[in-house]
């Protein structure tokens, strides 16, 4: 990085630590180790302050206040996925979760993951984790039952607390948007005016962080956006394509790759795309579930995928009871899809 650069971040860094002393809702960033460079959109891809492309590669965490519930909310985590490679880690927050700890007790949750992944080196991903039709208010089950009131106050208070800290990345704004079965159809125009009311609201706080959105169906559809994508500048999309999202069984490569590129990956040639969520687990594994199963084809032929793409993307979960799991135990020990996700990120470094 340029010395007027580095010196240019020191003092937006230092004056926006001193904006944040005044005002106690805002992070103190005098807290961070480093200035990280600051991540953008340009055309399709992310860049970085010299203009080369940077690709998010990392994991999901489990949501922080599972981890305080469970004891287990530290730094380790953090470094353990730095030492598996990953530039990223993921915070998927559930409403239930923000509502249980109350805000102030959350964002200090935050604050310590954005700390530690910083000393790290690693960017964060803040994700809004509720699944279902949230303009209809309709949900699966109550972990993630929330509302247009709840998720716009979220991202306010989200976009303001954490402005030009350059570690804060991405904003997943909803996790798995999708009918469910819900008896109700769903309407993309009705979900992309209010994706772009969410971005406004964190443009109006900041505009340096990159706003994600996700299609229906899980998150993995993205075939309105070539009619009609959102039209709000600076942004990224997210599919999450588990394997049997295109397809019930085990398939030729070339039939992946097709059903891929015409459900989400024919956006990446026009605009950022991450998939923030990929993984899967054999039959009769642990949580081995519908869209997950899979014989271990899987790995690398996503991978494969995203590389010629160019596509980010955050592996799914960096938790052993949370599937598909990346870890078997807190001794960090890695399952099937673990090694090769792991493998992956280190020869990527």
């Amino acid at each position: 990085m340029p010395l007027f650069t580095k010196l240019l971040l020191l003092f937006f860094s230092f004056s926006y630590a001193v904006s944040a002393l005044a005002d106690k809702s805002r992070f103190d960033a005098t807290k961070l180790s480093r200035v990280m460079p600051i991540i953008a959109v340009k055309g399709n891809q992310f860049i970085n302050e010299e203009g080369k492309t940077f690709t998010f590669r990392g994991m999901s965490i489990a949501d922080p206040d599972k981890l305080v519930t469970e004891g287990r909310w530290n730094k380790r985590i953090f470094e353990e996925l730095a030492s598996w490679g990953a530039n990223t880690v993921r915070l998927p927050i559930h409403p239930v979760a923000w509502r249980k700890q109350g805000k102030e007790q959350y964002l200090a949750l935050i604050d310590e993951a954005i700390i530690w992944a910083n000393e790290l080196n690693m960017y964060v991903i803040v994700d809004w984790h509720s699944i279902g039709y949230l303009t209809k208010g309709l949900f699966p089950k109550p972990d993630y039952e929330t509302n247009t009131e709840e998720t716009i106050d979220f991202w306010k208070t989200i976009a303001h607390r954490y402005k030009g800290v350059s570690t804060v990345a991405l904003y997943e704004l909803f996790n798995e948007p999708s009918n469910l079965a819900l008896d109700v159809e769903v309407n993309w125009n009705e979900w992309k005016h209010f994706n772009e009311q969410l971005i406004d609201i964190i443009y109006d706080q900041d505009k340096q962080v990159i706003p994600l959105v996700a299609g229906f169906d899980w998150a993995y559809d993205l075939t309105p956006i070539k009619e009609s994508p959102i039209n709000r500048p600076g942004i990224g999309y997210v599919s999450h394509p588990y394997p049997q999202k295109a397809g019930m069984k085990q398939l030729p490569k070339r039939t992946y790759f097709d059903r891929w590129e015409k459900s989400w990956g024919y956006v990446a040639e026009k605009y950022p795309v991450v998939t923030t969520e990929i993984g899967w687990v054999k039959e009769g594994g642990f949580g081995a579930h519908i869209p997950v199963l899979n014989d271990g084809e899987y790995g690398p032929i996503i991978m494969e995928y995203l590389d010629d793409k160019g596509i980010s993307w955050i592996g799914w979960a960096f938790d052993p009871l949370w599937s598909p799991v990346m870890i078997k135990n807190w001794d960090f020990e890695p399952s099937e899809q673990g090694k090769f996700f792991k493998k992956v990120l280190l020869e990527k470094q």
